[in-house]
């Protein structure tokens, strides 16, 4: 159940990283240099659900391995960081080994 978890969240966090990546620097410049807004509709439509998901994995992840307060907040923060949820996955396959 734990291993399962760890691969499913490992695959959330780079796919939320990577569409937060998209969102910032195709999406928005798009949107504001070239005047096509509806780029970022798609990017943020898609981003929003892996989103989504990720903050649901923080908290299985956080329930599976008994993760303090401080290292889910540190992992909701992480979210909010363009490179965040790469630092704390990799974090993350360090201290469960």
């Amino acid at each position: 159940m734990k291993q399962a978890a760890l691969k499913s969240f490992r695959y959330i966090s780079y796919l939320e990283g990577i569409s937060f990546l998209i969102l910032l620097g195709i999406a928005i410049p798009l949107k504001y240099a070239a005047d096509q807004p509806q780029m970022v509709t798609v990017t943020g439509m898609i981003h929003g659900v892996f989103f989504a998901a990720y903050i649901i994995g923080i908290f299985v992840m956080a329930a599976l391995y008994r993760w303090k307060v401080l290292r889910i907040a540190g992992g909701i923060l992480a979210a909010f960081l363009p490179f965040g949820p790469f630092v704390l996955e990799r974090r993350i396959m360090r201290d469960t080994k």
